[in-house]
């Protein structure tokens, strides 16, 4: 793949997951100290890593959620949780693996994954049910 094409599929990608996203991306903030670098990172993690069709994009997000729940990652979350909404995960699928995360990641991980969760539920209109 050329340079252009990992562009386009880079943009695509990042309009997928990224779209009506709140708060700040990660991209803004690596930008901010190094425009290079930044545009580097993103080549490789949006057009690169999560463009790969190996799994759905569901599964890639369902398991972004699991593992930043478990890591404490909370401002990440946020982000791959509106992520995961938009390329089509339920609230319902996102709760329930933010649930599994207790037997990994302890009870404490699911309760503030779950907080967020909430939060953007609430930031989209969205029901919980």
């Amino acid at each position: 793949m050329n340079e252009k094409e990992l562009k386009e599929k880079t943009q695509k990608t990042a309009g997928l997951y990224f779209k009506d996203v709140s708060g700040e991306k990660p991209y803004d903030l690596w930008r901010t100290f190094d425009k290079d670098l930044a545009k580097d990172l993103s080549l490789f993690i949006t057009g690169k890593m999560y463009a790969r069709e190996k799994i759905p994009h569901t599964t890639r997000q369902l398991i972004t959620v699991s593992a930043l729940t478990v890591l404490g990652k909370l401002d990440e979350l946020r982000l791959h949780i509106q992520a995961a909404l938009n390329v089509g995960c339920s609230p319902e699928e996102i709760s329930e693996v933010i649930f599994q995360t207790a037997i990994y990641g302890g009870v404490p991980a699911t309760n503030n994954g779950l907080k967020v969760l909430l939060e953007v539920l609430k930031e989209k209109g969205l029901k919980t049910y």
